[in-house]
């Protein structure tokens, strides 16, 4: 860990089985650090998809899903009724931990950002952007490198390329950004976590 916050590469954080057998999660952070699923007050992590499964109830959570590979998929609520269509790459859904949800897949395994919050203790912002900005200071935040090769600028100048990010646990310091190659695909996911008071 930096002072100025922490990077980190997808590729190199160790996956964890899901218990139904269905697809893989990669954590990026939790805090408080360690917190198991039912005490921690955000969780930011990548779950690979790999075939039709339920999703688990986290209640008293609110939840931000975003597509960063793959075909996507179907989200039925418990009375069978669809959702959500989850298909389009890097636009972020938000729905209530406390749903039971099933997932169908769309032609075949996705990979997918999840941020998950605790209701009444913080709230999560999540924005992608897909070219050169500025971004205000916050409490808690996460940059994401989806697709591209991007340049941050705030307390120290770095560089991401796909699938690196770079996490400050308090404090993110303004930041500018800019993609490096403007006539490729890119995005760069912004995760703003704002603590409440109280």
């Amino acid at each position: 860990m930096e002072a100025s916050g922490e990077r980190f590469d997808l590729r190199d954080l160790a996956p964890q089985r899901w218990k139904n057998g269905a697809g893989l999660t990669r954590e990026i952070a939790v805090s408080p650090p360690g917190a198991p699923p039912d005490a921690f007050d955000w969780r930011i992590s990548v779950a690979e998809v790999e075939q039709d499964a339920p999703f688990s109830v986290f209640p008293g959570i609110d939840r931000c899903i975003v597509l960063l590979r793959g075909s996507g998929m179907m989200l039925y609520g418990a009375d069978g009724k669809l959702l959500h269509r989850l298909d389009r790459r890097h636009e972020p859904f938000r729905f209530s931990g406390d749903l039971p949800l099933d997932a169908t897949l769309l032609g075949g395994p996705g990979t997918d950002f999840n941020v998950m919050t605790r209701r009444g203790r913080c709230r999560a912002e999540v924005t992608p952007y897909s070219g050169e900005a500025r971004l205000p200071e916050g409490d808690v935040g996460l940059l994401l490198c989806s697709e591209g090769d991007w340049r941050v600028e705030g307390l120290k100048a770095l560089e991401l390329a796909p699938l690196q990010g770079w996490l400050w646990r308090e404090g993110r310091p303004a930041l500018s950004v800019r993609p490096l190659h403007p006539d490729t695909n890119r995005c760069l996911l912004l995760v703003n976590l704002i603590v409440l008071k109280g």
